[in-house]
Formats: structure tokens, C-alpha cells, sequence
């Protein structure tokens, strides 16, 4: 197929990290044949002037790729205002949601007339995990498939556990923003109540000043890293911490389930629908002994963990590929049916 790929999230030299699991997405797509064409915005297409402009060329751009590359699908990344720029393109169209744009769709009337309108208009919609399809609440008639973005289980592997020379005890791992959704907070006053081991976190945001100045004995902050940073400092964990106060899915999680590492993850979210007590905990991201509980129950798991390393499988990129390549290709089937005009030939004046 020729498929044009829309996203408001995309890596650049400035930001690798920034939509990383978007760009694997749609080279996995390419590996399986498509002809896949990107228009994106990147991590500085953002403010109060820049984004409105930046979405502006979003549109004009991805009006000039369907004339030059005229695809038969348009693959969009998350709800509003990309979707509206895929609705503009006038192909057939299925569109991610990611979870924060069904937040922002619950938070905001017009958001959510908007997020309606591109719901109905779409041939499909894929959800990165039954929570969010649940949150979504589609309208009827609109086909929801639940499909994450997988993870590179070519490029993550299970690594044994690194030793304990200094003989501290667990190392923990934190990666992700640093903002009050992650509960980095939390999760600080939890490792503090363990009395031992080691924490580490990777990653930046707005709460980092704060969280420096209140992290306990044994903390240790590492920045923001590479994909092949994140993946070295996975590797010398025993367990990953991600108690967000919600998490539609869960990025990180796969990763590391893919190096063998147990983890602990919120309750509140997709990650549910993946972790069992056989590779890693699930806690109340609101209750601080829940999440202590949690770090020494997943520490007492075998790393790496054979079990980890199989879930992770089941999400490997290359199957959540072909799985969203067959909702693509039923799309662009289906282009008449959910009033997308032609492309081409008189019936497009019609």
C-alpha cells in the first residue's frame, strides 16, 4: 500500500526520544512493503504561535503529499487536531489514540465535538489498549481495534542481572517525564520507606528541581538519555518502577519487560492488561506503601525474567505491524463506503 503517515509526534536530531515508537511503527511498516510517506511535527513545533502555525503546514504539507504521492490510506497518530488534518487530506483514514488525547477530549467540550467529528469520519480507530478504548467511548458505528505500537525485541534483549558490588541491594529504575502525572513523588517516598537499594531516574520535566531537592539517600538522577542510554540503564536494574497516576499503555513498561526486567506499574491504565505477579507488581499510584509493597515484591523476581521477556514477545513490533497494516488495508478498501471521494475519474466531482 501507499501509506501517508501524520503525526504531531516524531523524533528529530534535536529530540531522538520525541515520538520514537511512531517512527519504529512505520519503519516496520516499510519493512513489510509499504510505501509509507511521512508528514510530522517534531518536539519544536510547540508554543502559543508556533504550534498553531506548525499544525497550518501540517496540513498544507500532507494536502501536497496526496497529490504528489496519492496514498491509498492516511495513517494518523493521535485524535485532535491531527485527525482534523487527515479528515482535510480527503482519503481514507485510521487514526491512533494515544490516551492523552482522550484526556484533553474529556477536559474540553470543543475538543471533544472536534474528537466526534474525526472519530466518525475515520474508518477505523486503534486504541493502544483496552483502557483507552474505554475512556474513548467511540460512537456507534465507528470500528475500534486495540492495537499498541510494539516494541523492539530485535534491538531489546534480556541481559543477566549486573553485579552488586557495592552491596546495596535492588536497583531500582525510573524512565519517563518528570511531571505530576508520572508520580516520581511517590515513588521517592515509597524507596525511602525500603531502607536500602538504589534509585535511579532517567528522564526531565518541570518537577526535577523539586524532586532532586526531596529525593531520599540512595537516589541517584541520571538526565535525559538516548534509546540506547535508556536501554543501558535498564540493563543494570533489577526492577523498573512506572506508578503513574495513569498510564494508557505503558512504552517503557514493554521495554523493559523485553530486558527481562520485572516491574511495578500503576494499576490505573493499560499496563493492567499486561503484568502479573509472575513479572512485576501492580500498585495504587495514590497509596505510598502500595508502591513500597510493590518495589519488594518484584525485586524478590527472578531477573532477568524468562516470563518478562515472553509477554514482551507478544507485543514484538513486527506483529503489531501486520496487525495495523490489515486495518490499513480494510481502510483503504472501504474509502467509498464512509463517503471519502475519489481521487481520480469523473465520480470525484460527484
Amino acid at each position: 500500500m501507499r501509506i501517508l503517515l501524520v503525526s504531531n509526534m516524531y523524533p528529530s536530531p534535536e529530540r531522538p526520544d520525541y515520538g520514537v515508537f511512531v517512527a519504529r511503527l512505520a519503519d516496520a511498516l516499510r519493512e513489510r512493503g509499504n510505501d509509507v510517506r511521512d508528514v510530522v511535527l517534531h518536539a519544536g513545533d510547540r508554543g502559543p504561535i508556533a504550534t498553531p502555525r506548525a499544525y497550518a503546514r501540517l496540513g498544507r504539507q500532507a494536502r501536497a503529499a496526496v497529490a504528489e504521492h496519492r496514498p491509498d490510506v492516511v495513517y494518523a497518530h493521535f485524535l485532535v487536531p491531527t485527525g482534523l488534518v487527515a479528515i482535510a487530506t480527503r482519503v481514507p483514514y485510521v487514526i491512533t489514540a494515544h490516551g492523552a488525547d482522550v484526556r484533553n477530549m474529556r477536559r474540553s467540550p470543543v475538543v471533544a465535538a472536534l474528537t466526534k467529528r474525526v472519530l466518525r469520519r475515520s474508518a477505523a480507530v486503534i486504541c493502544v489498549s483496552e483502557y483507552v478504548a474505554a475512556q474513548l467511548a467511540a460512537p456507534e458505528g465507528v470500528t475500534v481495534e486495540v492495537i499498541d505500537c510494539g516494541v523492539d525485541t530485535a534491538r531489546l534483549r534480556p541481559v543477566p542481572r549486573a553485579e552488586d558490588v557495592n552491596g546495596k541491594g535492588p536497583r531500582f529504575l525510573y524512565v519517563g517525564s518528570l511531571t505530576r502525572r508520572k508520580n516520581v513523588e511517590r515513588l521517592q517516598q515509597a524507596f525511602a520507606k525500603l531502607g536500602g537499594g538504589t534509585l535511579t531516574i532517567v528522564g526531565g520535566g518541570p518537577l526535577e528541581a523539586e524532586l532532586r531537592a526531596t529525593a531520599p539517600v540512595g537516589t541517584r538522577f541520571a538526565g535525559v538519555l538516548s534509546s540506547d542510554g535508556v536501554a543501558a540503564e535498564i540493563a543494570k536494574a533489577d526492577v523498573v518502577c512506572l506508578p503513574s497516576l495513569e498510564e494508557p499503555q505503558g512504552q517503557a513498561l514493554l521495554e523493559s519487560l523485553a530486558c527481562g526486567r520485572p516491574v511495578v506499574a500503576t494499576r490505573v491504565g493499560g499496563p493492567a492488561e499486561i503484568v502479573t505477579p509472575r513479572i512485576g507488581a501492580l500498585v495504587d499510584p495514590l497509596d505510598v506503601d502500595s508502591i513500597s509493597a510493590g518495589m519488594l515484591a518484584a525485586a524478590a523476581l527472578p531477573v532477568p525474567s524468562q516470563e518478562a521477556v515472553r509477554v514482551a514477545a507478544e507485543h514484538a513490533l513486527p506483529i503489531q505491524a501486520e496487525k495495523v497494516e490489515a486495518v490499513l488495508a480494510r481502510a483503504a478498501d472501504r474509502g467509498p463506503e464512509i463517503g471519502v471521494r475519489p481521487r481520480s475519474g469523473a465520480a470525484a466531482d460527484t
